[in-house]
């Protein structure tokens, strides 16, 4: 074989090589093969990415769970200090206004209602008619008082005519003077009889006057229990009770705590919550200045003015009393505990660890009680503690607020 030969069959079988089907089959796996391994590295890359995304997922969760848990796990608490009383302080206690006077009005005179002209609500003045009463038995008795003064007094003329004609008989020595002296004693008990027939007379008069019911003081009328037609007695039935609403009296119970502490001739400050912003001045008149073994409370009177009526006798009213001030501590009452062991308050300590703190009490001002022992100035307070509060919990502290006296 030449060398032409040789060199055309080596050609020929390179094209050959070049051009067949094999390479063209050779080319498209390893085409396969390096697109498989993109998507591989792409699919690695996106499984990576997802596991990170994951972990941090988790991690975020996980932090946000943890402060979630810390958050509602954590005791959040609002504190106080405690007050000196420098200024003295204000109890506030209930009372019920009353009429300066108030009465019920009775009849003396039986009978029946013949007209009233006062009702509930009408204010009267002293000697104010308020009903009249129909008594005929009353007039049939003082029409007999009449007659029988009548003849009383003509019996007393009959015996002074009588001792007059004895005398001149006397002087004549026609009759003894033992007759002569019972003349005479007729004559006195005629004139004795006479008496008793005018008093009797007077006394039927004045109950009738009673048929008219007056009002014995000013005032108003707040109850009537009568109506044209009744029957009257005289067993003490009211027919109308009249109070006197100016000025008008406050009665109130003060505890034992503060008894000495009130004067009589005291300024005190008068609220009804129906009449808001309206603040009512009166003084304490007295005292009873005495404790009341039941209530341990002692009784004072508080005079107070109402020249408009603006108050109505029967209203419930809070009375502020003005006290002098004392040398204790005082503590928003919401700060105390009450336990087994005795009353306790919560105290915080820098590090917002509680302390429990066993203390004595004196008075109570309502909102604010005085503490005589187991409490220092410095102190911060927990207000309205859990009962589950012990020793040593930690707190996270709000910002304090100074007691509300």
């Amino acid at each position: 074989m030449t060398e032409q030969r040789h060199a055309s069959l080596g050609i020929h079988s390179m094209v050959a090589e070049g051009d067949g089907p094999d390479h063209h089959e050779l080319l498209k796996r390893r085409q396969i093969a390096r697109r498989l391994k993109i998507i591989a590295v792409v699919v690695l890359v996106l499984l990576a990415v997802g596991a990170l995304r994951t972990g941090l997922s988790r991690a975020a969760n996980a932090k946000t769970l943890e402060a979630g848990v810390a958050e509602h796990t954590a005791i959040y608490v609002k504190t106080a200090l405690p007050k000196t009383s420098g200024n003295g302080q204000t109890v506030s206690l209930p009372g019920t206004l009353q009429g300066a006077v108030q009465a019920p009005i009775a009849a003396r005179a039986a009978g029946y209602v013949k007209s009233w002209s006062k009702d509930i609500g009408s204010r009267v003045q002293k000697g104010d008619v308020l009903a009249e009463i129909e008594a005929p038995e009353l007039d049939q008795q003082v029409s007999q008082a009449v007659a029988a003064r009548a003849q009383t007094a003509s019996t007393l003329a009959l015996a002074d005519s009588t001792v007059a004609r004895w005398e001149a008989l006397r002087k004549k020595d026609v009759v003894s003077q033992q007759d002569l002296d019972e003349r005479r004693s007729g004559v006195v008990q005629a004139r004795a009889s006479l008496a008793a027939a005018d008093a009797n007379l007077q006394r039927l008069r004045q109950l009738e006057d009673f048929k008219r019911v007056t009002a014995p003081f000013a005032g108003v009328i707040t109850r009537r229990n009568i109506d044209v037609g009744d029957l009257i007695d005289t067993s003490g039935r009211a027919l109308f009770l009249l109070s006197q609403t100016d000025p008008l009296r406050v009665y109130v119970n003060v505890p034992q705590a503060y008894a000495n502490l009130v004067k009589v001739g005291q300024a005190v400050n008068i609220s009804q919550a129906e009449l808001r912003g309206q603040v009512f001045k009166g003084q304490v008149t007295r005292t009873s200045a005495s404790i009341d073994t039941a209530t341990r409370t002692m009784q004072i009177e508080v005079s107070l003015p109402n020249r408009d009526g603006v108050l109505l006798p029967g209203a419930y009213v809070q009375v502020s009393l003005p006290l002098q001030a004392g040398g204790a501590l005082t503590i928003p009452a919401n700060a105390l505990l009450f336990r087994g062991e005795g009353t306790r308050v919560a105290v915080v300590d820098e590090q917002g660890r509680i302390k429990l703190h066993a203390v004595t009490l004196g008075r109570n001002y309502g909102e604010t009680v005085e503490v005589t022992n187991g409490l220092a100035a410095s102190d911060r307070l927990v207000l309205n503690p859990p009962d589950s509060l012990t020793d040593g919990d930690v707190v996270t502290l709000q910002q304090p607020a100074k007691a509300a006296i």
